[in-house]
């Protein structure tokens, strides 16, 4: 099954967020459940829960059907705390 979802993510997810400056990491699937994060400009935006429903769930339901859901790992990116800890003037 994850060869599958690596193909869906590649052909149809991947495109569609790399047009919006973010991407996509597959962490897990278990029992139907995929786990993934979400990369760059989508990392912490604001229509994620959108995106992960509307578009990664629908399109990885479509081509497998085994998928229950897709569940969203949220977590700050490198960039991310990068510039926290610019902004706070700390280096680690």
């Amino acid at each position: 099954m994850k060869e599958k979802i690596l193909e869906v993510i590649d052909k149809k997810i991947r495109p569609y967020l790399r047009s919006h400056k973010g991407d996509v990491e597959l962490l897990d699937i278990e029992d139907g459940v995929v786990r993934i994060r979400l990369l760059g400009q989508c990392s912490g935006c604001i229509s994620a829960d959108y995106t992960v429903k509307d578009v990664i769930e629908t399109s990885l339901k479509e081509k497998i059907p085994q998928i229950k859901k897709v569940e969203l790992v949220n977590c700050m990116s490198e960039e991310t705390l990068d510039m926290a800890r610019k902004i706070l003037g700390r280096n680690s």
